[in-house]
């Protein structure tokens, strides 16, 4: 790379009114947000949704108090403080601004001062000397092209995707929180259910037994009624396993060690549902955090063009310093020791293969790149709404079915169970009755559980809660 430089002693209040009266020559392209195909209304938002007023009155929290568990409620606070993936993304976001001011401190004159001192002398007839030096000097690169002003630019659209990306973690956090919690509190109803099963089969194998001992059945009754009662122990195990790893998860989204938290199992939860209004796609591009991290991204990306533009211009450069040098310190002030200098300089490449079009293309690609990335980011929003709307759709009516199964299995377990006690059927019957009851009534738990959790990935792919509304 050969560069060419002119050094003249222009004055440095002339070079400044230059330089401001060419500011408005910033180069590259001005900043538009991407264009996305935005649909009018969700296909899945029918039924009970209501849509959403705009934007800018919601309130993004707390939206777990939204189901009534002050449990919950407690733990999901606890994660915007200690979880340890939001606290990486605050420090993140920390680093964006310190990195924005350090690109603001580039419009600014940089001024150094200079002091040393010195003594040398030989053998002989050398006498010993003293040098004393002391200087202030400033240089102030003007922002004549845009190129520091562009950098100013793309670094704060860079803190605004790292604030994206904070609030992106922690919505995330706290969402898994709240599945990780009512996945766990289904465990606990299901191990109550296979409680009270346990004790039904019990009774049962005494049934079985007492009959075999009165000759009036079987012993492959008796036989029947302890391998179905093993099996539901041994899934009463199984539960309680799960239920373990859900409460270890649980205490590393809040930022503990498992061996220090522990959660109390309710054998009775009321599992609440709440009505989420959907809010129009225009609303949603406005409040999911991954979309805005993206487009800011983008914004970051065109910032770059311009940087890259900009060297094709020469760059101006001011300079001054005032200092001073004697043998002696009483002399170092004297008006005699005084030095000054003013200059300017212009540096501008005049070949180097290509290599700054180079950069402007690969700038350019790279704007490409980052808003192919945000139109799919709002594609990837959209197909999550409408995945979680139909989910809640269809298990809202799915919960109706499983009671209503439920209902039914238990009213056969009992009547077979009689009939059974009656001799009029065989255990058989009575182990098939039995398990269908089991599996309907935690079928029934299993749904409650799973519409909460769609709710859950609801709020997060419509970005938050739903205050205000």
């Amino acid at each position: 790379m050969k560069q060419s430089s002119l050094r003249v002693g222009w004055a440095l209040v002339p070079a400044a009114v230059l330089s401001l009266a060419l500011a408005g020559c910033a180069v590259g392209p001005n900043y538009e947000r991407p264009a996305v195909e935005s649909p009018a209304a969700f296909k899945e938002g029918q039924g009970e949704w209501v849509r959403a007023v705009p934007a800018d009155t919601l309130e993004r929290g707390p939206w777990w108090d939204l189901f009534s568990d002050p449990q919950l409620s407690e733990l999901a606070s606890q994660v915007e403080v200690s979880n340890q993936n939001v606290a990486a993304a605050v420090a993140g976001y920390a680093q964006a601004r310190a990195l924005v001011a350090q690109q603001r401190a580039s419009l600014f004159p940089s001024v150094t001062l200079d002091a040393g001192a010195n003594r040398s002398g030989g053998g002989g007839a050398t006498p010993t000397r003293g040098n004393y030096q002391v200087s202030i000097g400033g240089s102030w690169e003007p922002d004549v092209w845009g190129r520091l002003s562009r950098g100013v630019e793309g670094a704060t659209a860079g803190a605004q995707a790292s604030l994206a990306d904070l609030q992106a973690a922690t919505l995330s956090a706290q969402g898994e929180l709240a599945v990780q919690y009512f996945n766990l509190r289904q465990n606990d109803v299901q191990y109550a259910l296979l409680a009270q099963t346990i004790e039904g089969y019990q009774r049962t194998l005494t049934i079985a037994s007492n009959r075999y001992k009165a000759g009036i059945a079987a012993r492959t009754d008796v036989l029947q009624a302890q391998t179905q009662l093993a099996n539901a122990q041994a899934d009463q195990l199984g539960v309680e396993r799960q239920r373990a790893v859900l409460e270890h998860a649980i205490a590393v989204l809040t930022g503990k060690a498992p061996a220090n938290f522990s959660l109390p199992a309710r054998a009775t939860w009321q599992a609440v549902v709440p009505d989420v209004p959907f809010g129009v796609p225009s609303t949603l591009l406005q409040r999911r955090p991954d979309i805005a991290g993206a487009e800011r991204r983008a914004a970051q990306a065109n910032d770059q063009i311009g940087i890259a533009e900009a060297a094709f211009f020469p760059s101006l450069s001011l300079s001054g310093s005032v200092g001073s040098s004697a043998a002696a310190i009483g002399d170092l002030f004297k008006a005699s020791s005084l030095v000054w200098s003013l200059g300017a300089s212009l540096a501008q490449t005049v070949f180097n293969a290509g290599a700054t079009r180079a950069r402007v293309e690969g700038a350019q690609a790279a704007l490409e790149q980052a808003a192919a990335r945000y139109r799919q980011t709002v594609l990837s929003a959209f197909q999550d709404v409408e995945d979680q709307l139909v989910a809640s759709r269809i298990l809202q009516s799915q919960l109706v079915l499983r009671e209503q199964a439920e209902q039914a299995a238990n009213l056969v377990e009992q009547q077979v169970l009689n009939r059974y006690q009656a001799g009029q059927v065989s255990y058989t019957e009575v182990v098939t009755a039995q398990v269908t009851a089991l599996n309907a009534r935690r079928a029934v738990a299993q749904a409650r559980s799973d519409r909460q959790v769609a709710t859950v990935a609801l709020i997060q792919a419509l970005g938050g809660g739903w205050r205000g509304l």
